[in-house]
């Protein structure tokens, strides 16, 4: 699942192959495949079904064979092939219609989805849940989807997160107390339209508040800047310049630790700080101050994590290497996984908010 991408996708046919994608206790060559051909309820999407615009705009039908101009009567070609770029991954097929059907009695008819014939460093499919046409959320017309992840173990085991999707009037909607709420708000370049968007006011480590630019937190015109929520990103991302000063503040306010620069590294992590002899680990509290006054105050499970021996934690947020400030693009701020982790997690689509609260999701 999702929230950082719109297409919903699986491994596809036979012949599918996907490459780097040896997970723990996954076998790339056992993946589970969908085969077309067996489907009575699946077809392939045509290029001048309103669908493929999604993916591939309104001018797509110049991209197919006897589907523009004079000829146009003509044409019986199929959507073009889709690739899509997750960070370092990649995944590429064909687009398809099929049921969605919610057991027991529940069934969307032509439903699009993505039929993967290749893939790079990718899971055994996605769910996509971000804001552009083809998303499942748009295409179910939901008002409110929510979620719980359960806390990570880096180990694969088969433990679900809760997910709840509604639909229908707001009079049926579940209503959780104690939620903070911010609004979203859509970037102004369509690039990045299909992001949840939300307005970081502050962000403090400690009692000491981070002194990064305000403008870093909001979109420039080029919709370059401000905070997104993605599921589907590991930990949270902060472009370099943004991460330096939340990364000093921590190395000034633990200074009584020494750096262990030999696991930094190794793992790519930083700072990485060795605490042997500590009976008690004194870290500073890490809160993100969003638009409204809703406060996320992250347990320190969320943004501290032991790495390799029980000594040596780590700040487990992530950031580019070697790239200047502003050559990058997209997003400053990536709120990620690891640090969404037993919250909560609403996002109300009718009323055009985030919501969140601590909760224990296992």
């Amino acid at each position: 699942m999702d929230t950082g991408s719109s297409l919903s996708w699986f491994p596809c046919t036979s012949r599918y192959l996907c490459s780097q994608c040896a997970f723990p206790n996954v076998d790339p060559s056992k993946i589970p495949t969908f085969s077309p051909n067996l489907s009575s309820s699946g077809k392939l999407v045509g290029c001048r079904n309103p669908k493929c615009n999604w993916l591939f705009g309104p001018n797509v039908e110049s991209r197919c064979q006897d589907c523009d101009g004079p000829t146009s009567k003509n044409c019986n070609q199929t959507c073009p092939p889709y690739l899509i770029q997750y960070g370092l991954g990649s995944t590429g097929g064909l687009l398809l219609l099929e049921n969605l059907v919610f057991p027991p009695h529940k069934t969307f008819q032509d439903f699009l989805v993505g039929c993967s014939i290749v893939s790079n460093r990718q899971p055994a499919g996605i769910v996509g849940f971000g804001r552009s046409p083809e998303s499942l959320p748009s295409q179910l017309h939901l008002n409110k989807f929510s979620y719980c992840l359960v806390s990570r173990r880096f180990d694969d085991t088969k433990v679900s997160s809760n997910m709840l999707l509604e639909t229908g009037s707001g009079s049926n909607h579940t209503k959780i107390p104690g939620l903070g709420y911010t609004p979203f708000y859509k970037n102004p370049n369509p690039a990045f339209h299909e992001f949840y968007y939300v307005t970081i006011g502050k962000i403090l480590v400690g009692n000491k508040q981070v002194k990064v630019p305000s403008s870093t937190f909001v979109p420039g015109p080029d919709g370059n800047g401000g905070t997104i929520i993605d599921s589907g990103s590991t930990f949270t991302f902060m472009e370099r310049p943004v991460f330096e000063l939340v990364s000093k503040e921590f190395e000034k306010q633990m200074g009584n630790y020494s750096r262990a620069r030999e696991v930094e590294n190794i793992s790519g992590l930083a700072p990485c700080f060795n605490v042997s002899g500590h009976r008690l680990m004194d870290v500073p509290e890490m809160s993100f101050y969003f638009n409204g006054g809703a406060k996320m105050g992250l347990p320190l499970a969320n943004y501290f994590s032991i790495v390799g021996d029980d000594n040596v934690v780590c700040l487990m947020i992530v950031t580019d290497k070697g790239v200047s400030e502003g050559a990058r693009g997209g997003p400053a701020i990536i709120l990620g996984n690891f640090q969404q982790q037993n919250y909560y997690i609403e996002f109300d689509l009718a009323n055009n908010r985030f919501g969140f609260a601590k909760r224990n999701c296992i």
